[in-house]
């Protein structure tokens, strides 16, 4: 008789042990790393963009008050062209270093008082002061559709020293951030009194 040799394959038990406190509050933590660093450098990302947006901005107002003083300049050469006798510098409410605002929509200009110049306004289209805007004591609040901005222009105009033939010009753009950091951009160019004008001077 033929004997079946059965073989017996005995099988350990296998128990799967949980995580520890320990393995959970490291994978939390790598978790929390692996969202967090990409939402950080989005967020900065996002805030330099801000920035770069307001500092463009804030180049071009003080790039347009130096062109606007430039044009008082160049307007008065015109007249002295046609024979009108003019100061070069008339028109420049300060050429001894006191800051002064510029109305671009008009082209007026006038001195700041001691509180500052007023913020710019904005009627979604430009960046000047309504015409109703009362001058020099700074009642430039909003209303006519215009509305105050965050960002504020002086101008400063001084003979560069020894002469009375060239001024610095410097316009100052000032804004807050949404940090509430106040930041400022700043830009200078020279003006020089190139022809004879009815100020005896000539470069």
């Amino acid at each position: 008789k033929k004997i079946s040799q059965l073989r017996t394959t005995h099988y350990e038990l296998r128990t799967t042990r949980g995580f520890t406190f320990i393995e959970t509050m490291v994978a939390i933590t790598i978790l929390t790393v692996s969202i967090t660093a990409p939402m950080s450098l989005a967020t900065k990302s996002l805030s330099s963009a801000y920035y770069a947006r307001d500092q463009i901005a804030a180049f071009h107002l003080a790039q347009e008050a130096i062109e606007a003083v430039r044009h008082v300049r160049d307007g008065n050469v015109l007249k002295n062209a046609l024979g009108t006798s003019a100061n070069l510098l008339q028109g420049i409410p300060s050429t001894s270093g006191e800051a002064f605002a510029i109305n671009t929509l008009d082209g007026s200009m006038h001195k700041c008082d001691v509180s500052g110049c007023p913020p710019l306004q904005s009627n979604q289209n430009f960046y000047a002061y309504r015409n109703n805007c009362f001058w020099p004591t700074n009642n430039c609040g909003n209303g006519d559709g215009w509305t105050n901005t965050r960002y504020t222009r002086s101008v400063r105009a001084k003979f560069v020293t020894g002469t009375t033939d060239e001024i610095r010009v410097t316009a100052t753009v000032s804004w807050q951030t949404s940090g509430l950091k106040t930041r400022t951009f700043t830009i200078t160019d020279n003006l020089y009194r190139w022809v004879n004008d009815g100020s005896g001077s000539t470069l």
